[in-house]
């Protein structure tokens, strides 16, 4: 029993000791820069991560708000002014003024990687932010029955950024605060 026992400690050590050396070199061939993108390891980890993070009851959650368009036009003023400074106006997240000095950079949320997440995980992500990004928690942690509907609206704006128009992101232009 006592040799078993050894050479599970052993191997957790050796375990370690590799993990160790790996983000060593990890960061003395980065530098720990924030200019440079997440390569596709470091990237997939992340997503997994924060998919695993995203408690499931919450992800099964769908908009409880009609996709209307007072939906969308309060979830785009709203992203006009608080979202857009690192996400874009159109929602490519391409060098904007906060945006370009993030890491990761801020996504593209057109693409099918953020469209293909639930509402409930959109909801999420806007409401307690992601850690160790510069994406920040909007909701309060408490019951916030407007701050819920503001964050809904969001996830209607966000589903429609693929079809956004340039006059769309010309209004968002006039909003924008920087």
């Amino acid at each position: 029993m006592r040799a078993a026992v050894k050479v599970v400690v052993v191997a957790v050590l050796v375990a370690a000791a590799i993990v160790a050396g790996a983000l060593f070199f990890y960061v003395r061939i980065t530098g720990l820069r924030a200019q440079s993108e997440p390569g596709p390891i470091e990237t997939r980890l992340a997503r997994t991560i924060r998919g695993l993070a995203i408690p499931a009851e919450i992800k099964a959650r769908s908009n409880p708000l009609d996709a209307s368009e007072e939906a969308f036009w309060l979830g785009l003023e709203h992203f006009a002014r608080y979202c857009a400074m690192c996400h874009g106006n159109d929602g490519s997240g391409k060098d904007t003024p906060i945006g370009r000095g993030l890491f990761p950079k801020p996504p593209d949320m057109r693409t099918e990687v953020t469209q293909s997440l639930t509402d409930g995980e959109l909801f999420y992500i806007i409401e307690n932010g992601v850690r160790f990004t510069g994406m920040p928690a909007f909701g309060t942690g408490k019951e916030d029955p407007a701050g819920e509907k503001l964050a809904w609206q969001l996830v209607h704006f966000i589903r429609r950024l693929p079809r956004i128009t340039a006059d769309e992101v010309g209004r968002m232009g006039a909003l924008n605060p920087l």
